[in-house]
């Protein structure tokens, strides 16, 4: 056997040992790369990112690798990275995942093998998602149109509050403290059309408002992402002493369970059907529609309860398709009604289908009791 095949045989023993059979970066199984500056077995995506930092990367499959490279990774390997670089990560950091947008990996790894932010051994003052503080101008697009303009955002987590003005003055007040308490934040790039776009959303009274911001630096929009991922864990902490890490970590930020445009009618089944954008918030059972999917407020929303409750959701034809121009039915029933959406796509419908179900599906909370009275009966 030559050397090289020796060695393809060993890496590949040793890619399928249960530390390194995930990705070191963003946990996807199977990696097939391989950085030997580092020692860390890593996937096609995250092999990209580290060789951008000139980390040196090879394929297991396709490269030569020489025997003391071989050695390095058999000595190193996942888990011994990870007690290395990633010692110190505070909880609310998001660890990115297989799926997640290349601006929250690239980010992650910087973090962990450029900047060793996590090492224990920082020298440098605390950063910025560190001190319960952070103020910044970030790209805000307006609520009436689609024009995006440099507002002053302040981070709060003695006050659990998140403060934009609409002009630099402040001296004539802000613009809106938003409370950290029903707050999430989400990156949506394809949607705000910038690689570095969020969507913020938070609670006006009985009404959803999202504003959608961006910045042109990747580290700068991901230190406000886990700045304020920072303040909901404070505020969770404040809120539920005795929650337990692994209770409140999946609760401060989530991304949503489905988002696109579907056709709706109106209660009695025969107005024109319209195109809206729709949002399933899983971890609040309630299912928005928007005019547009950058709208700044929800026209309605439509809470997603269990089937013991009253709630269901199956394929449909409409009665009356006055104006619809799909042909794809999804009829959601609720104690007090039915809606009908249509899709363009069978893939969409069953999609939507699935999503609906799989909120049903999950046994209610007390406090998904009182958002649904709260709802039905517009407190």
């Amino acid at each position: 056997m030559s050397n090289c095949e020796r060695n393809k045989k060993i890496l590949l023993e040793l890619v399928k040992q249960p530390d390194n059979s995930r990705c070191a970066d963003c946990r996807a199984p199977d990696p097939d790369w391989g950085s030997y500056k580092l020692g860390v077995f890593v996937c096609l995506s995250c092999s990209g990112i580290h060789r951008n930092l000139s980390s040196k990367v090879k394929s297991i499959q396709l490269d030569f690798w020489e025997d003391n490279l071989v050695e390095f990774m058999r000595s190193t390997g996942n888990a011994s990275a990870q007690a290395k670089y990633e010692k110190a990560v505070p909880p609310y950091y998001y660890r990115p995942q297989q799926n997640d947008y290349s601006v929250l990996k690239e980010q992650w790894i910087r973090a962990k093998y450029e900047r060793l932010e996590f090492t224990g051994e920082t020298k440098y003052p605390p950063l910025s998602y560190t001190t319960g503080f952070l103020e910044g101008m970030l790209w805000k697009k307006g609520k009436g149109n689609t024009q995006f303009l440099k507002r002053k955002f302040v981070l709060s987590e003695k006050e659990f509050t998140l403060t934009y003005y609409n002009k630099e003055d402040e001296s004539k007040g802000p613009k809106a403290v938003i409370s950290i308490k029903d707050l999430n934040v989400t990156f949506q790039p394809q949607k705000i059309g910038h690689p570095h776009g969020l969507q913020i959303t938070y609670q006006v009274g009985n009404h959803t408002r999202n504003i959608y911001v961006y910045h042109e630096s990747p580290e700068e929009i991901v230190t406000w992402y886990n700045a304020i991922r920072a303040c909901r864990y404070a505020y969770l902490k404040t809120a539920y002493p005795t929650g337990s890490d692994k209770d409140l970590i999946p609760t401060i930020t989530r991304n949503y369970l489905k988002e696109g445009f579907m056709e709706k009618t109106g209660p009695m089944q025969k107005e024109p059907y319209k195109k809206r954008w729709f949002i399933l918030d899983s971890q609040s059972r309630k299912l928005f529609y928007f005019k547009d999917q950058l709208d700044a407020e929800e026209l309605g929303v439509i809470f997603i309860g269990t089937e013991s409750n009253g709630y269901s959701v199956k394929e449909c034809v409409p009665k009356h398709p006055r104006g619809n121009k799909w042909n794809y039915g999804v009829a959601v029933e609720t104690p007090d009604r039915q809606f009908v959406f249509m899709c363009e796509q069978e893939r969409e419908q069953r999609e939507w289908l699935d999503a609906i179900r799989k909120v049903q599906s999950r046994p209610m909370c007390p406090q998904d009791y009182t958002a649904e009275a709260n709802l039905r009966y517009k407190r």
